[in-house]
């Protein structure tokens, strides 16, 4: 669930970069990186850490030029290390590059083995070095090796090809990971999110299509349509219950309004609820119960405070990190919790170990009943298209029943939302069509090999 964004034709393109990796780092915190263009050689900075770890200062000092990309990690294939911080820089027979990229190739192990069976030798262990690989195998011109290589390549990805004299990009034929285009003067922005675009005041030109590839240069767009495309594109639900920020346009619905339908969904699921207050367990769950609290009549409360300076813990490369992260996080206001009857809203639930720790301390504050409601179904298997939930065996809904889990959790109930009730809160119908659900249905819209099921994914 990386950060992507780039920008042309703009005087100190680093600084923009940084500004719009800052509005995306509830992407990625492992690591981030920039590379920009003078136009005729490529500038790179990457390191481990947020934006501000990395760039502490303005980045265009280092880094001249009129374009520049710039990205920021999550890791779902390969290791949280250095060598694997994006843009990924390469030379070779189509000259210097570098890429950026979101999402997962489901198939990049088997092209990794056969292209070192072949000679490849491989910088990193990122899924991202495979695209480079296979394009280093056909000869020029640029785009077409490009548009080559991901024929070969399954999965998601919203992706940037950055060079010294143009800009390319792509979005997978099933549309997976968002991607918008903006206007800013007289360049272009690419960015994962359309708030990335609002920080650096550029204007919204469209969301890039499914299949679509565009070539940035001169100050001009060209638009391809070089693969076939599915009627019905797989997006990936995932964004608008957890990922994107609120004030962002993902896939044609704005997150914040999605979520706060979700919520009104929910508590029109769950009938006449008998509580005191609506709580949510901030930040993504604060859209939903003010969805929650504006059909159940039940008063809304920020009665759980969140330390701002502990980052997302469900982005954390590790489950003791997103432990030790998740105790520092969230603080219970007693004094608006105790005695009452709670109404305890929550995104999603993966593992249930951060959960059953919010419900101990809810109840520890004085809360009389703890009423679980989850704005998602429940995730009962791992995504393999570009966020990290953990193997099946690490899912808590996988093999547990509702009852299971609430035991589990210590909560008095515990109820979900159903998939037909998220699916049209994030701009669908009632069914499937149009979004990946595989998380919460085990049906997978794209091939997943079997030597994928149990990796690590990207």
């Amino acid at each position: 669930m990386c950060g992507i964004f780039a920008v042309t034709e703009c005087a100190q393109a680093a600084d923009v970069v940084r500004a719009g990796l800052l509005a995306l780092q509830h992407r990625g915190q492992e690591s981030s990186g920039i590379v920009s263009s003078d136009g005729e050689k490529l500038h790179a900075k990457a390191g481990m850490g947020l934006v501000w770890d990395v760039f502490p200062s303005f980045a265009s000092e280092l880094l001249p030029g009129r374009a520049a990309a710039g990205h920021v990690r999550y890791s779902t294939a390969g290791e949280s290390l250095l060598k694997n911080a994006q843009p990924l820089m390469f030379g070779g027979r189509h000259g210097a590059l570098a890429i950026a990229h979101n999402g997962n190739f489901t198939n990049a192990v088997a092209l990794r083995r056969e292209l070192e069976a072949k000679g490849a030798i491989f910088q990193s262990s990122t899924d991202s070095e495979v695209a480079v690989h296979l394009m280093a195998r056909r000869g020029p011109p640029l785009e077409r090796a490009f548009i080559e290589s991901l024929r070969r390549i399954e999965g998601a990805y919203s992706l940037i090809l950055f060079t010294p004299g143009r800009v390319l990009a792509a979005r997978d034929p099933l549309g997976f990971r968002p991607l918008v285009l903006g206007r800013l003067g007289r360049g272009f922005v690419l960015a994962s999110e359309t708030a990335a675009l609002d920080a650096v005041k550029a204007s919204l030109v469209r969301e890039i299509d499914p299949g679509e590839v565009l070539i940035l240069e001169k100050g001009r767009v060209r638009s391809l349509k070089p693969f076939a495309v599915k009627k019905i594109p797989a997006r990936c639900v995932f964004e608008h219950v957890y990922f994107a920020r609120p004030d962002s346009q993902v896939f044609g619905r704005n997150v914040q309004a999605a979520r706060r339908e979700m919520g009104r969904q929910l508590a029109r699921e769950m009938g006449g609820v008998r509580a005191d207050i609506v709580v949510p367990v901030p930040d993504s769950g604060v859209s939903a119960a003010l969805g929650f609290s504006d059909v159940s009549g039940v008063p809304f409360e920020m009665a759980l405070v969140r330390n701002h300076y502990v980052t997302r813990t469900f982005i954390k490369p590790t489950q003791t990190q997103r432990e030790s992260s998740a105790a520092m996080k969230l603080f219970p206001v007693a004094e608006a919790l105790r005695a009452r009857r709670v109404v305890l809203v929550d995104d999603s639930i993966v593992r249930g170990t951060t959960s059953r720790l919010i419900v101990r301390r809810v109840r520890e504050a004085g809360a009389r009943e703890i009423h679980m409601a989850v704005a998602s179904p429940p995730i009962v298997s791992p995504c393999h298209y570009g966020i990290n939930t953990p193997l099946a065996k690490e899912l808590i809904a996988a093999e547990r029943k509702v009852e299971a889990v609430r035991k589990f959790l210590e909560a008095d109930s515990l109820h979900y939302l159903s998939l037909g009730g998220l699916l049209k809160a994030a701009g669908g119908s009632a069914g499937e069509e149009g979004f990946c659900s595989g998380c919460f249905t085990g049906r997978y819209p794209a091939p997943v090999p079997a030597d994928e099921a149990g990796s690590d994914r990207r």
